[in-house]
């Protein structure tokens, strides 16, 4: 693997956060995705992301028809424990799972509790295309007053995440990738609507 885990996941981990600080900001990712150099059945810039967030302090699940295989090379790469989805900090949902996985993660997903909020977990959505096309519309915290996207993501997604989320601070935060290495993070307090 040719991406530098220092250099590397440091720069993809500042656009993350400036999409975090600034919901339907796309940043792009592709030139540390670039540099990974293993054979994967998923996204280049998803398995950055994974080295960015899992370490042996933390848990994770895989959603993808691949599941084993997938969970198996992270849990090696990461340290990372794999725990069912009640239970993880990082839910990643592969390009090619069912969109009934989509939605069980957010109603299933831990929205933290009243004394850690902060324990919640974060779901990380492999998506074809991410736009600024005017199909959503974001408002919130860090929106001046309000943005667009659209996502190629099916199901009902929009409101499961609105009902995971209905009990701030509680909720889970979101980010969503696509195949050409743009993502962006749609925190809890995000609200969207059609």
């Amino acid at each position: 693997m040719k991406v530098d885990l220092v250099h590397d996941i440091q720069k993809a981990y500042r656009n993350v956060v400036e999409s975090m600080s600034r919901p339907g900001l796309i940043t792009n990712i592709s030139k540390e995705a670039n540099k990974v150099d293993l054979d994967i059945e998923f996204y280049n810039s998803t398995l950055v992301l994974m080295l960015m967030l899992l370490d042996a302090e933390v848990s994770f699940k895989v959603f993808s028809e691949n599941e084993e295989k997938i969970t198996k090379l992270v849990s090696q790469l990461t340290y990372a424990k794999p725990n069912p989805l009640e239970k993880s900090s990082y839910v990643f949902i592969m390009k090619d799972s069912k969109t009934i996985d989509i939605e069980e993660a957010f109603e299933k997903a831990y929205g933290g509790n009243l004394i850690d909020p902060h324990k919640s977990a974060t779901i990380i959505i492999e998506a074809n295309n991410i736009s600024n096309d005017k199909e959503l519309i974001l408002k919130g915290p860090g929106i001046k007053d309000k943005n667009y996207i659209k996502v190629d993501i099916s199901g009902n997604w929009v409101e499961k995440r609105e009902l995971k989320n209905i009990e701030y601070p509680l909720g889970v935060d979101t980010i969503i990738i696509d195949k050409n290495s743009n993502l962006i993070c749609l925190p809890r307090t995000t609200q969207i609507s059609k």
